[in-house]
């Protein structure tokens, strides 16, 4: 199979979707990598690199798309990458489409195969490909809360860890999953006080038994919320409904209740985000103020530590790589449910149930799908 890899081009995006070690595997399979010139040098990973890997290297991104049979990439595709997708081409990368039409709509038009990070499940009930990003993430929710504390970027001019004789601050993890207990293991680090507040009881136990006395944990309700928020200098979002639009925890006319001056860092972004008052930002402008409240919503937050989140995301994918190219996508689908969860797209069908709720469009099941050779 021919595996063709397109330089990303989301703003500030330096991320690729796959290292020379990846396409090294690849060839060794006795398959054909494609990657795009410049793909990866601007985290280290140079063309020499990745063609000493075994891969072919090409002028353009068009050239990958119009030639690989599987495009693996990092983001969603931007609308001009989604034009290019074709009836035969399979794609594998992250794609968030709850909250975005027009990608969906795109990606219908274009019959292209489609399979989301996202998604894909483990025999755990867990999203292997998500949770090395949401790792990243939920570590960086704490560094770029940090600093949106200061006062030349807006915030209440608050140094989280405090020092000795001042008071450190206060932050507020809503929701104990991977990203939460990542950034609640930072705020720890750094000194902070910090409740993380959770849904599930046995995820709150778990926290409680991973860091002890140095962490509040509280169950998730309305009150709850209200009252840890208020208290907050730093409140972090990181709730995820797979494959479906986060719910909003903290709404508009409650911002003034708030600290002036604290910090919301939306990691749910990608997903529509936790906070009403939320809407994506990119890494050259990553903040705006609401009501005295610093909003970071960067929608791509483990982009600004490109290297680190590559080399992470490429030991969760590569399996699955290895997967599609030496089964071809259909055979790879049927074989294993997990990966057969992540297909969102299959030849202008719906194929993920809480995408085609949010749309109100027909969802057609994976396996329908694959046994009807749609």
């Amino acid at each position: 199979m021919l595996v063709g890899v397109p330089k990303e081009i989301k703003n500030h995006e330096y991320r690729v979707g796959m290292t020379p070690g990846s396409v090294r595997e690849l060839v060794r399979h006795g398959h054909a990598v494609i990657v795009q010139k410049d793909a990866g040098n601007a985290i280290g990973l140079n063309d020499e690199q990745y063609a000493a890997a075994g891969a072919e290297l090409a002028d353009s991104a068009e050239e990958v798309f119009a030639r690989a049979q599987l495009i693996v990439k990092v983001k969603e595709p931007q609308p001009e990458e989604c034009r290019r997708l074709r009836p035969d081409q399979t794609l594998f990368t992250y794609l968030h489409l709850a909250p975005d039409p027009r990608q969906t709509d795109l990606l219908l038009a274009s019959g292209v195969t489609a399979i989301a990070y996202e998604t894909v499940s483990d025999r755990f009930g867990a999203l292997p490909l998500l949770t090395p990003m949401s790792e990243v993430a939920g570590r960086m929710s704490i560094q770029v809360g940090a600093a949106s504390l200061e006062k030349t970027r807006g915030g209440s001019g608050m140094l989280l860890s405090g020092v000795p004789g001042v008071s450190p601050g206060r932050v507020t993890i809503l929701g104990g999953g991977v990203v939460g207990s990542n950034a609640a293991r930072i705020a720890i680090g750094l000194g902070a006080e910090v409740t993380v507040i959770d849904r599930s009881l046995d995820r709150l136990r778990s926290l409680h038994g991973q860091f002890g006395n140095r962490l509040r944990t509280r169950h998730l309700t309305e009150e709850a919320i209200e009252s840890s928020v208020v208290e907050a200098d730093l409140i972090i979002g990181a709730i995820l409904v797979p494959g479906a639009t986060t719910p909003h925890l903290l709404r508009r006319e409650q911002l003034g209740r708030l600290r002036a001056g604290s910090v919301l860092v939306d990691v749910s972004i990608d997903q529509g985000g936790c906070f009403e008052t939320s809407h994506p930002t990119t890494h050259a402008d990553p903040t705006f103020i609401v009501d005295g409240i610093v909003h970071y919503c960067v929608a791509n937050m483990p982009g600004a530590v490109a290297r680190t989140s590559t080399f992470a995301l490429n030991n969760a994918t590569l399996p699955f790589i290895l997967a599609l190219a030496d089964k071809g996508w259909r055979r790879a689908l049927l074989d294993d449910p997990h990966l057969r969860n992540g297909l969102n797209i299959h030849q202008g069908k719906i194929t993920y149930g809480a995408v085609a709720e949010v749309r109100g469009l027909t969802w057609t099941p994976a396996e329908k799908a694959l046994e009807n050779g749609a």
